[in-house]
């Protein structure tokens, strides 16, 4: 569901790919590139794809290059598919920010600055406010809030697996449906094409 064309247009033209761009201009051995160039070494280094990818999921942006069916004009045969493949890509854009790498995901800088934050603040409270009598109770509160951040840090975690499990099943059976509704004629998978993206535009 992602539109390799698009993808090197993108890496080509929009700053927030300059990165990646490099790489490929590394890989090319010159700096000026045409987006045909891109693309083959696109093909050649997947690995350049995937770092596309992640970016995106990191900037809230979709690597789902497929706008919804409309199905207005569909028979029920045709509609009931189309409907499926919906419901499918709705669910796909909502979960896919699971499939960034937990120890790079903003849960987990949540946690830690929350953590810095409390540690700040025992501090605060203990040389600023002059409570050194209390400062065993206050480390115990800053101790807790280590477990309670660790007990939680490790739910996300499991959840992110989980996530990004169903994220990837869905995704294959997603594609499976699109092929079987493009033999049966109810789409043409190059009218679903998302060939720019509106955020960058």
């Amino acid at each position: 569901m992602l539109y390799l064309e698009r993808v090197a247009l993108e890496i080509k033209d929009v700053g927030l790919y300059d990165l990646i761009l490099q790489d490929v201009q590394k890989i090319a051995g010159k700096n000026k590139l045409t987006k045909e160039e891109i693309l083959n070494i696109l093909k050649e280094h997947p690995e350049l794809v995937e770092d596309y990818k992640q970016l995106n999921v990191e900037y809230n942006l979709s690597n789902i290059h497929i706008r919804d069916i409309d199905t207005t004009s569909l028979d029920n045969k045709c509609k009931e598919k189309a409907q499926q493949i919906n419901e499918n890509l709705a669910i796909l854009r909502d979960i896919e920010k699971y499939t960034l790498d937990f120890a790079q995901s903003s849960t987990l800088v949540i946690i830690f600055s929350i953590e810095f934050f409390v540690l700040f603040s025992v501090q605060y409270f203990i040389v600023l406010l002059d409570l050194k009598e209390w400062q065993w109770w206050i480390y115990s509160l800053f101790a807790s809030s280590i477990l309670v951040a660790w007990i939680y840090g490790k739910k996300e975690q499991k959840k992110y697996a989980l996530n990004n499990e169903k994220f990837q099943k869905l995704y294959d059976e997603t594609l499976i449906l699109l092929d079987e509704a493009e033999e049966m004629g109810c789409i043409k998978k190059e009218d679903l094409i998302i060939k720019e993206c509106e955020e960058h535009v």
